[in-house]
C-alpha cells in the first residue's frame, strides 16, 4: 500500500461545497456560480486572509499555517469541533510528511484492570474496547451475544469498519444500516485526525477503499464525527429488534482505546430483551 495522498485539499473543497452561500448573506454575483458552495476567494474574505494565501493552504502548499488562520477558517466553513481538531491535525508537518502511511501497525494489549472491569459487566451490560482504526480488542460475554459473534471472528475481521462493510450480515443486523456506514467512515476519520502519527486507522482506511465501493463513495463525502454517544438498532438474531444507547469512554493513560457501553432505557422492549439475552448467557457460563 501506498501513501495516502494529501487531505487537506479535498477535505477543504468538500467543506466550501457544502455551505450555502445565500445562508450567509454572500450574494451569487453577476454571473451564476459553476460549483456548489463557497469561492475560495469568499472563505478567504470570510476568514480575513488573502486569496493566494488560502489558495495554497487549500492546495497543501502552505509550509507553516498557524493557530490563528487555521481557526479563521474553521469559522469560515463552520467547521464542527471535530472536523476542526481533523483540520488542524492533518496541516501539521509530521501528519504531510508521512504520518499518514499506510503502514501496518500492531494492535494494542487491554490492561488486565479493563478486562475484570468488562466482566464485571457481563451479566448487564454489553461493553467493549475499541482500539485505534475502530479495532475491537476485547468484549463481554453479553457484547458477543448482541450483533456478531466476535469469539467465532478471525482477527483480521475484528474491526468495526470491517465488520460494516465486508460482512454481508451487517446489513441485516442494521436495519440503519446507510446511516451506521456513514457514521462509521467519519469516525475514522476523525481518528486519523485525532493519532496522525499512528499507522492503524490509515491502514483500516487503505484496506477499505481497495475493497469496497461503498467505503470509497462516502469516504469521498469528507464527513468527520467523533462518536462518542449515539444510538443503534441491531437486528438481534435471538431475541429481535433492539434499540440501544451507547457510550465511548477514552480510557484514562491509554487515548488511543475506548469503553465503549450499550444500554438500553428502564423498562423499556430492548431493557427486557437484554436481560433475556444476560440470561442465556448466564446458563452457558
Amino acid at each position: 500500500m501506498g501513501q495516502v495522498e494529501d487531505q487537506i485539499t479535498p477535505f477543504l473543497k468538500a467543506r466550501r461545497a457544502a455551505l450555502d452561500p445565500a445562508a450567509l448573506g454572500l450574494p451569487n454575483g453577476v454571473a451564476r456560480r459553476r460549483v456548489l458552495g463557497l469561492r475560495r476567494e469568499e472563505v478567504a474574505q470570510l476568514a480575513g486572509i488573502s486569496v493566494d494565501y488560502y489558495t495554497r493552504i487549500e492546495q497543501g502548499r502552505a509550509p507553516a499555517i498557524s493557530d490563528s488562520v487555521l481557526d479563521a477558517i474553521a469559522r469560515a466553513l463552520r467547521l464542527s469541533p471535530s472536523e476542526h481538531t481533523y483540520l488542524r491535525n492533518i496541516t501539521l508537518p509530521g501528519h504531510r510528511n508521512g504520518g499518514g502511511a499506510c503502514a501496518r501497525a500492531d494492535r494494542p494489549v487491554v490492561r488486565p484492570q479493563i478486562l475484570e472491569l468488562l466482566q464485571a459487566m457481563d451479566d448487564s451490560v454489553p461493553a467493549m474496547v475499541y482500539g485505534p482504526g475502530m479495532d475491537i480488542l476485547a468484549w463481554n460475554r453479553l457484547a458477543n451475544r448482541l450483533a456478531f459473534d466476535y469469539d467465532a471472528l478471525p482477527e483480521v475481521d475484528l474491526n468495526a469498519g470491517r465488520l460494516v462493510f465486508l460482512r454481508p450480515e451487517a446489513r441485516e443486523l442494521y436495519p440503519d444500516w446507510t446511516r451506521i456506514a456513514e457514521e462509521t467512515v467519519s469516525a475514522l476519520r476523525a481518528e486519523i485526525g485525532h493519532f496522525p502519527g499512528h499507522g492503524r486507522p490509515h491502514q483500516v482506511m487503505c484496506e477499505l477503499r481497495d475493497t469496497s465501493a461503498d467505503f470509497r463513495r462516502f469516504w469521498d463525502a469528507q464527513d468527520v464525527l467523533d462518536r462518542d454517544h449515539g444510538s443503534k438498532r441491531i437486528m438481534n438474531p435471538e431475541v429481535g429488534e433492539l434499540v440501544v444507547t451507547f457510550e465511548a469512554f477514552t480510557i484514562p493513560n491509554t487515548p488511543d482505546q475506548r469503553l465503549c457501553t450499550y444500554t438500553a432505557r428502564k423498562d423499556s422492549e430492548t431493557e427486557h430483551k437484554l436481560r433475556e439475552l444476560a440470561t442465556k448467557v448466564a446458563v452457558l457460563a
